[in-house]
């Protein structure tokens, strides 16, 4: 990870207000699924640029690049080989310059993903580890320990990889090292003084750059008790961050400990010692008292609301979850996040759509047939679950294509998944290509236009009716009702409280922003009468004067 002297990109024309993030609405683009400009099937920054205008006239504030770097795909790009490059495939450092001057050039800012809690295997480090030995400085930068059993044969402790099976990996010499997800992505010491000095330098390298901020994958990973003897748990479940419940608050062996925030104190420094400061948001699947702990103001400032995500669609389920998410951010001194879909779950379209209890895995394994899923039903209620969270105070992260109404492509075959997921589980999970495949703009051409080429995975025929092309200009699409959205939204933001109104309907969510405008949605089966007030947008027609099912409306008072 040596420090590349390329000349700088443009100078920062970021926002001067410093808070531009505590509200903004936040594009999420996977690099190898947006936009292809090459022809090589893969997505590349060339490509984002050329559409940065689609981005602009959408109406967001920012844009998050999932990672870019050199990588050879073993987990889609969080396997990272340098930190400070791009990957050849996907363009040069050059192409990322062009990228952020012409996004500060159309008002929009930069977030770039950071991976620091593990490397590629074929990242310099571990070559040099694998080369150097047991008990070398180059294998303390990352998880080494000799095995159990007689010769060592047996994994030091019973830690699960996320993505199924031991997270230990044996090597030649007979060591092993923790990799908390794929083989390939081995896990780095946080304890060792390389691993942070060379981290801080990727900060300032971007931050050079023009980059506005990052987003830290895996925020609560980094810190792990590596005291011996190593602590087994007992089961495999136990490794999940699901089990963090049956732990004393920080006191997992490698998930959520409290010593992994002196590192984001360490960061922010570095983030506020810029003009305006940096922001971060980090990645972090854990309970909310504690996921606020890494957006207080000293440390990144805020974090992805998970629990939003994975809330039925049930008016009482999602305001408690609203009124706590609140609560939580305010105690901490940060803006609250929403977001529906990203790169690792089943879009909302589709996940909204399916009954409580379901098994997202058993219905990607069942190719979307079991139960099926009423696309035209999903896309009212993803229309109206998009109004609410865009409502709501704080920022929201809008997954690409989203926008456009994309459903989850769960009938990929299997022989074109590459997800490891699907390998490492020996097929049992089929993992997340689903929300991956390439986006269509256009009704027609090899891709629909997402490149000159094919795409590298492939794009089912009804992407035809959802592209940005058809979709544009024409009154009721659903890219049509983001941009009304989003232009509404940045004219009546005021303040970053909200108001229940304890008199709506049952099912139905009702609040006022300030005294300007109100939100309603209606979460019922039957359509629900108005309250006083303008309409200004509705997800869904309105029937009859009334607002219908699954449907939202914006009213100014």
């Amino acid at each position: 990870m040596t420090v590349r002297t390329t000349t700088p990109g443009p100078p920062d024309l970021s926002s001067q207000d410093p808070r531009w993030w505590r509200q903004a609405v936040i594009y999420q683009i996977y690099p190898r699924s947006f936009a292809d400009a090459d022809g090589d099937g893969l997505g590349d920054l060339r490509g984002v640029t050329q559409r940065l205008t689609h981005l602009a006239a959408l109406g967001v504030d920012a844009l998050w690049l999932s990672p870019f770097y050199p990588s050879e795909l073993a987990d889609g790009g969080y396997d990272v080989e340098d930190y400070r490059d791009v990957d050849p495939r996907l363009g040069t450092l050059d192409d990322f310059g062009a990228l952020v001057a012409e996004a500060h050039r159309l008002g929009l800012k930069v977030i770039v993903d950071l991976v620091p809690n593990h490397t590629s295997h074929r990242h310099v480090w571990f070559q040099e580890a694998l080369n150097a030995g047991p008990g070398s400085a180059a294998r303390d930068r990352y998880v080494f320990r000799d095995g159990r059993g007689e010769r060592g044969e047996l994994p030091p402790t019973d830690w699960q990889s996320v993505f199924g099976g031991s997270a230990w990996r044996r090597v030649p010499d007979g060591q092993w090292y923790l990799h908390l997800f794929t083989p390939e992505q081995p896990d780095l010491n946080w304890e060792n003084e390389q691993v942070q000095a060379d981290f801080r330098t990727t900060l300032k390298f971007w931050s050079d750059r023009g980059v506005d901020g990052f987003r830290v994958d895996v925020a609560h990973a980094l810190a792990k008790d590596l005291s011996e003897p190593l602590r087994d748990l007992g089961s495999p479940e136990l490794s999940r961050e699901a089990a963090l419940s049956g732990f004393e608050p920080g006191t997992h062996p490698f998930y959520d400990r409290d010593e992994v925030h002196e590192i984001y104190r360490d960061w922010r420094k570095i983030l506020d010692a810029y003009t305006p400061p940096r922001m971060a948001v980090a990645e972090a699947w854990v309970p909310g008292a504690r996921r606020a702990l890494y957006a207080r103001p000293d440390e990144l400032g805020q974090a992805f609301n998970f629990e939003y995500l994975q809330t039925r669609w049930d008016a009482g389920d999602l305001r408690r979850v609203i009124t706590a998410s609140l609560a939580e951010a305010s105690a901490a001194g940060a803006s609250a996040t929403w977001v529906l879909s990203n790169h690792d779950v089943v879009r909302h379209t589709s996940r909204l759509m399916l009954p409580e209890g379901t098994d997202d895995n058993a219905w990607l394994l069942s190719g979307g047939h079991a139960p099926a899923v009423d696309e035209a039903a999903g896309l009212r209620r993803a229309r109206a679950a998009t109004l609410l969270m865009l409502a709501l105070p704080g920022s929201a992260y809008v997954y690409q294509g989203e926008e456009l109404g994309l459903p989850e492509v769960a009938d990929l075959p299997t022989e074109v998944l590459q997800d490891p997921i699907w390998e490492q589980t020996g097929h049992v999970r089929k993992g997340r290509d689903g929300c991956r495949v390439p986006l269509p703009w256009t009704t027609t051409g090899p891709s629909y236009g997402f490149g000159p080429g094919g795409s590298w995975l492939p794009q089912p025929p009804a992407f035809a009716a959802y592209a940005a092309e058809a979709q544009d200009g024409v009154a009721g699409s659903t890219l049509e009702l983001y941009r009304t959205a989003l232009r509404l939204r940045r004219k009546l933001l005021d303040g970053e409280t909200l108001a229940w109104a304890d008199d709506a309907p049952p099912g139905v969510l009702q609040f006022d922003r300030s005294d300007r405008w109100r939100c309603v949605a209606n979460l019922t089966g039957a359509a629900v009468s108005l309250p006083a007030g303008e309409v200004l947008v509705t997800s869904a027609p309105l029937e009859d004067g009334r607002l219908g099912p699954d449907t939202t409306a914006w009213l100014a008072l």
